[in-house]
């Protein structure tokens, strides 16, 4: 019963996150999102991984690891709409010289 709580926790959590990251990849924008949310999440959940590696707690270790590619991909998310974000900026300021 112990391990099936465990389990069914990290389904519920990890589903959370994921959804959160489809939905920040699926509206096309990061506004308001903090690189630094990533950093941080990336930085524990390595370090949750190994630790849970080394107390040999598969629960913790397949939840931290599915929670270390959400933190990644996300941080992409990120880095993808902030750099379509300035593309499109510098776009608008060259299309706006030019009509000048």
């Amino acid at each position: 019963m112990t391990e099936a709580i465990g389990w069914f926790s990290s389904f519920i959590l990890v589903l959370t996150i994921g959804k959160q990251v489809h939905k920040q990849w699926k509206s096309g924008s990061s506004a308001g999102v903090s690189k630094w949310l990533f950093v941080g999440q990336i930085t524990a959940s390595v370090g949750f991984t190994l630790y849970s590696l080394m107390v040999g707690n598969w629960v913790f270790v397949v939840t931290n690891a599915l929670l270390l590619v959400s933190a990644i991909l996300g941080g992409l998310i990120v880095i993808r709409h902030r750099r379509a974000e300035r593309s499109g900026a510098r776009q608008a300021t060259v299309g706006r010289a030019a009509h000048a």
